[in-house]
């Protein structure tokens, strides 16, 4: 079957996009970052969250009946994880492309009573592209600059080491920056700029075959994102992150305005797992980017399928409604 990721690409680089044309991935890979708690909490036949915690093959789960949806363009998976999918053919038959995070910087270690993000990023690299690139094809490989010239240089050292190797495999990537986790001296406005920058002196000197398929950065602001989305359209395609899961308007509110200034893809995790339904949560972000739905009424209407469905939502319909990003309200 022809994976929906390699359409959709197709039509955004040659400038031919429209809004079906969104690409959605379902970033199922926080089993790199967080540990036993990465499935969320477990919940009772009511959706009401228990304290009890989920297990992998729930989680493993999840991912199947995502992947059944056919509402998303992307699965994206530990190597471990995403190796025994694969090899079960679970995408076999699916218009879904399945992906592997390559790398784990460590300040995307959220263990609990860790404190890695506290400090300048450092690079790191679990996954070996000798064994992923046996089953897969696509992969994620990320990268974080904190405005120092020792650390941001290992970054992109360990960046190019990756993409020799890839060459070699002819292995595809995905690049994701996240900002800083760490106070750097800038305003959130400066932020913006200052993350862009970084990202193009990054790829610029990458020839075609090297290249990024489309980046997976954080939303800095509606100019943050037009200026890079607007930069080079017919050979950098713009995602965006989920981050934390914040309410459900702060959801669709994000995939909403991302859009609106130019991303095209949009990879989220915590906000798709941690939801009372994740398949029908997704199902509403594509109405609001191809339906062009308003946020607020997606968020009445996913509250009126959990009514229908007889689950509790997380929050009540007033607070679920509030945007609570900052960001989000530029």
């Amino acid at each position: 079957m022809n994976k929906s990721l390699e359409i959709k690409l197709e039509k955004i680089k040659k400038q031919n996009y429209k809004p079906k044309d969104f690409i959605i991935a379902d970033a199922k890979d926080a089993d790199m970052a967080m540990g036993i708690i990465t499935p969320g909490p477990e919940r009772d036949n009511k959706g009401k969250i228990l304290k009890t915690f989920k297990k992998l093959n729930d989680y493993k789960e999840a991912m199947v009946s995502m992947s059944k949806s056919n509402l998303i363009d992307i699965m994206l998976m530990s190597a471990s994880v995403g190796e025994e999918l694969i090899k079960k053919r679970v995408f076999n038959n699916s218009k879904v492309t399945p992906a592997i995070r390559m790398n784990d910087t460590s300040d995307i270690w959220l263990m609990r009573k860790g404190n890695y993000r506290s400090t300048n990023p450092r690079p790191f690299r679990s996954a070996r592209l000798d064994s992923v690139s046996k089953f897969a094809n696509l992969g994620l490989f990320s990268m974080t600059f904190s405005k120092d010239v020792d650390f941001d240089l290992a970054m992109l050292n360990a960046y190019r080491d990756f993409r020799i190797e890839a060459l070699n495999f002819k292995f595809n990537h995905f690049l994701e920056v996240f900002n800083p986790p760490i106070n750097i001296g800038l305003k959130p406005k400066e932020l913006g700029d200052y993350v862009n920058d970084c990202i193009i002196k990054a790829i610029a000197g990458q020839t075609k075959d090297e290249r990024p398929l489309f980046l997976k950065i954080a939303y800095n602001g509606p100019k943050a994102m037009e200026d890079l989305a607007s930069y080079d359209p017919e050979n950098l395609t713009v995602g965006i992150l989920g981050g934390s899961k914040g309410t459900t308007r702060d959801c669709f509110e994000l995939i909403n305005k991302a859009s609106k200034y130019g991303a095209r893809v949009a990879l989220f995790g915590r906000k798709i797992n941690l939801s009372e339904d994740p398949i029908l949560l997704v199902k509403m972000m594509r109405a609001v980017i191809e339906a062009n739905l308003k946020t607020d009424e997606a968020v009445k209407l996913y509250h009126n399928e959990l009514k229908q469905k007889k689950l509790i939502p997380d929050r009540p319909l007033k607070k679920d409604l509030q945007i609570t990003d900052p960001i989000l309200k530029l």
